[in-house]
């Protein structure tokens, strides 16, 4: 399993992140990002903390980033923070995005992806324009095992493959039990009316992702 988005104290998450990355390990992963819940108020702390803990796990069994997820930031704010992520170091930066679950303000999706963001989150119910742009813009669309997220993961699905738009399955993780197999994952994704073959492909583009040099 290779997964882009999960959650350790230093967020809304249970486990500090040397404990997170090793029950992972133990779960199968190969890859992950930890990318706890960032504002103005906690960026540039949060990115140096996460990046001290992730060098240590750049040869395997696991390997570990560090990255962000911008959450419920106003739209107006989003391009200077994914800018200001990116310059602190973060492999990975989330938009958190308009879920059905929370009050996400409208407009954000379409700023994540206008800044060039490097995943989606859980995007709601997203608009045929904004696939043209994140297909444009390169920006993954994410299929979540998360509940309450997912249950938008049908329609994500299906805009993205009607605009071939890239995607991800992640499983924001915020306690051990959230962490999946392959299995499992495969399970997600076959329920939001993808294929196998689909999986195989998110999973490439997360291992792309992971392993690209920041921007």
């Amino acid at each position: 399993m290779i997964d882009c988005h999960t959650h350790s104290i230093h967020s809304d998450g249970v486990l500090i992140p040397s404990e997170l990355i090793r029950r992972a390990a133990v779960a199968g992963y190969t890859s992950m990002a930890i990318t706890d819940h960032a504002d103005e108020s906690n960026i540039d702390a949060l990115v140096e903390s996460l990046a001290k803990v992730c060098a240590l796990y750049r040869r395997g069994p696991i390997i570990a980033v560090a990255g962000v997820e911008l959450t419920h930031i106003p739209p107006g704010r989003i391009p200077a923070l994914v800018k200001r992520a990116r310059a602190l170091g973060a492999k990975v930066v989330i938009g958190h995005g308009e879920t059905l679950a929370e009050p996400v303000e409208p407009g954000t999706n379409a700023a994540y992806i206008k800044a060039g963001a490097d995943i989606l989150a859980h995007p709601g119910l997203v608009t045929d324009a904004e696939c043209v742009l994140a297909r444009k813009k390169s920006v993954f669309f994410e299929i979540t095992a998360r509940g309450g997220h997912s249950i938008s993961n049908g329609h994500v699905a299906a805009a993205a493959l009607r605009h071939g738009v890239g995607m991800v399955i992640n499983t924001d993780a915020h306690a051990p039990g959230d962490l999946i197999s392959d299995a499992r994952a495969l399970q997600v994704v076959l329920g939001a009316g993808l294929k196998e073959e689909d999986f195989r492909r998110m999973q490439l583009n997360a291992k792309a992702l992971l392993g690209k040099p920041a921007r």
